[in-house]
């Protein structure tokens, strides 16, 4: 990296409890690059005063995540349609003072399902009812596909979720199959759910498709089963790999080759 220096422009993210993830794959590339910038995470103890420090001081982006993805909508100008399509922010980006909504964790399903080529006409479990299953919801919804089931133990959040979309909501898998599984809750990240299967055995194995949104790690239960199942399988570092190259083109307006993008990535889960 360039040795900080005054003409050096900032990047940051806003997150309750931020990771290296971010940092390590926007600074990788900045220098693979030659790009005068740096990327720092924080934690902010005021949000408010987070934003008006990224208006005021001339951050010129931020990577917003949870608990912060809608807080944060009042504080800004503009929602590009990638934000507004589900009044989620994952991404905000400075010009000249104008502060522009962004969520590129929708931009990065929309473009799985299409590279993956799902079919659309297939059906679908989604379990999870948080921000980010917000966004694949909306991105489901938008790339056509119609027979999909939420499936949430919380009641309201997951009501609300399947009636935002006209999707159906369950509380239990039971039974229910379904060619396309999607997890989009904890289960199998680091942590007291680390071991955690996040469909049943028996889903696994009736799918044609396995997607887990989970990023860290990229091998979770979920994957090493459907693996194992000789299942299509969508991993969750390739949406942070996706949503992160779209941040960086924002930030910078250069796109990376996909052979940096995947070294950047490699290097950010390391």
């Amino acid at each position: 990296m360039p040795i900080l220096n005054k003409d050096m422009t900032l990047c940051i993210s806003l997150a309750a409890r931020p990771s290296n993830i971010g940092t390590r794959f926007h600074n990788y590339l900045y220098e693979q690059l030659g790009l005068n910038y740096v990327y720092k995470a924080f934690a902010p103890v005021d949000l408010a005063d987070a934003v008006r420090g990224i208006r005021g001081l001339g951050i010129r982006g931020a990577a917003v995540s949870m608990p912060y993805k809608e807080a944060v909508i009042p504080m800004l100008d503009k929602l590009d349609a990638s934000a507004a399509a589900i009044d989620s922010v994952n991404t905000i980006v400075n010009d000249d003072g104008v502060l522009t909504a962004y969520n590129t964790d929708y931009l990065a399903i929309e473009r799985l399902l299409k590279e993956h080529r799902v079919p659309v006409s297939s059906t679908v479990l989604l379990q999870g009812s948080g921000g980010m299953a917000k966004a694949v919801a909306a991105a489901l919804r938008d790339a056509g596909f119609r027979s999909v089931t939420v499936l949430a133990r919380n009641e309201t959040t997951g009501k609300a979720l399947a009636g935002l979309y006209d999707f159906d909501w369950v509380p239990e898998v039971g039974e229910l199959s379904a060619e396309l599984l999607i997890n989009v809750t904890p289960l199998g990240m680091q942590g007291a759910d680390a071991e955690v299967l996040a469909f049943p055995q028996r889903a696994i194995e009736a799918a044609r498709i396995v997607f887990d949104v989970v990023a860290l790690p990229a091998e979770t239960p979920l994957i090493k089963a459907a693996r194992a199942a000789e299942k299509h399988v969508i991993s969750g570092a390739e949406v942070i790999a996706i949503q992160a190259e779209e941040q960086f083109v924002l930030y910078t307006g250069v796109r990376p080759s996909p052979e940096q993008v995947r070294e950047a990535s490699e290097f950010s889960r390391a």
